[in-house]
């Protein structure tokens, strides 16, 4: 991807600015799985990774939020004070439900989560567009997903987790898994963007404290996804691929010298066609990192023309002023100017209005 010159434009008038992380939740996904076979377990799991205390805090911040979860002219009012013009809307992670083990019952899921998304967006599509989803845990009916969402809802792509639970209680399914090259494939057809926003840490009870599930395992999982996207050679074999990661793509952008070093020094990590860094300027990530000097960092390494704003609306751990932020970057007006929204109009992210100015 090339960078973008969007020439004039403001980046501080908030009808330029894109956030293409930010959540919704439809109640009507927990009334489809409530009591199915599995949901019990997948409960009992997702309160054993998270621990008792934070699981208790995160139920009380979800209550606390969901008004801007669910009401659409409380999301405009909160992208108004925060000076955001557009968002990219997705299901809050936790309604991935990616356990379910009954292909018919993750079809209609994923039918019901397009419906939820497209209804929402509907009622401001001058300023919201969304994210569909695929039922990754059947690599076989994603791409009858990726279609539904594109070109039956009018949804910009599919947000996706960094790994499935296998079939029968087999091994993980994971990015690199040659089961998703279709999905890869007609992503690239249809131009819909993969934005990968991880759920569910497998170190399990190890970070089971002090929110060491979210504040870590997030990263870590983005940092295991986004090798095995890398080192597993799909942007070899789909280099036209549209990835946007979450969080700053964790841990994985800053210590791609290691896996360099691996792959210059140990035959079967030599993989891919290049070093593994290399391969960080065909991604794209959001600007959700928390730190201005992190977020410059990313900048250099990915490139201007692949950092989108990212604020994780509208939840705890994200950025209520995710612009303040990316002023704090020291970073030329050109930068801000594309990774405020700039970025976002030309993968087509943004509502058609402002793809069109």
């Amino acid at each position: 991807m090339g960078h973008l010159d969007i020439g004039t434009v403001g980046v501080h008038a908030h009808v330029h600015t894109v956030d293409v992380h930010a959540h919704l939740w439809a109640n009507e996904i927990d009334t489809l799985v409530a009591g199915r076979p599995g949901h019990a377990e997948h409960l009992a799991l997702e309160a054993h990774r998270a621990g008792s205390e934070s699981a208790a805090v995160g139920a009380a911040r979800l209550r606390d939020r969901i008004t801007l979860l669910v009401d659409v002219e409380a999301r405009l009012a909160a992208m108004d004070t925060a000076g955001i013009g557009a968002q990219v809307v997705s299901i809050t992670p936790t309604q991935f439900h990616h356990w379910i083990a009954d292909p018919e019952l993750a079809a209609e899921l994923v039918r019901l989560t397009h419906d939820s998304v497209a209804a929402h967006c509907a009622a401001r599509p001058d300023r919201l567009t969304g994210f569909g989803v695929v039922p990754q845990q059947f690599p076989e009916l994603a791409v009858t997903a990726l279609e539904d969402a594109v070109l039956r809802h009018d949804l910009r792509g599919v947000a996706i987790s960094s790994h499935a639970p296998g079939p029968g209680g087999g091994d993980p399914l994971e990015l690199s898994d040659r089961r998703y090259d279709a999905l890869w494939q007609r992503a690239v057809e249809l131009g819909a963007v993969v934005f990968l926003h991880p759920w569910g840490c497998t170190l399990d009870e190890r970070l089971a404290r002090w929110y060491l599930s979210n504040s870590v395992g997030q990263p870590v999982e983005h940092a295991v996804a986004l090798s095995h996207v890398i080192v597993g050679g799909v942007l070899d074999r789909f280099p036209g691929l549209r990835l946007v990661a979450a969080h700053g793509g964790g841990y994985l952008p800053g210590m791609l010298g290691r896996a360099d070093h691996a792959w210059a020094h140990r035959p079967e990590a030599r993989s891919t066609e290049h070093r593994p860094s290399s391969y960080v300027p065909r991604l794209c990530f959001d600007s959700l990192v928390h730190d201005p000097e992190a977020l410059a960092r990313l900048i250099r390494l990915a490139g201007p023309g692949h950092v989108l704003l990212g604020s994780d609306h509208p939840f705890d751990m994200g950025d209520t002023d995710p612009l303040a932020r990316l002023y704090a970057a020291g970073l030329d007006d050109a930068t801000i100017t594309a990774v405020a929204g700039g970025n976002a109009v030309r993968l087509g992210l943004a509502p058609a209005r402002l793809r069109a100015s």
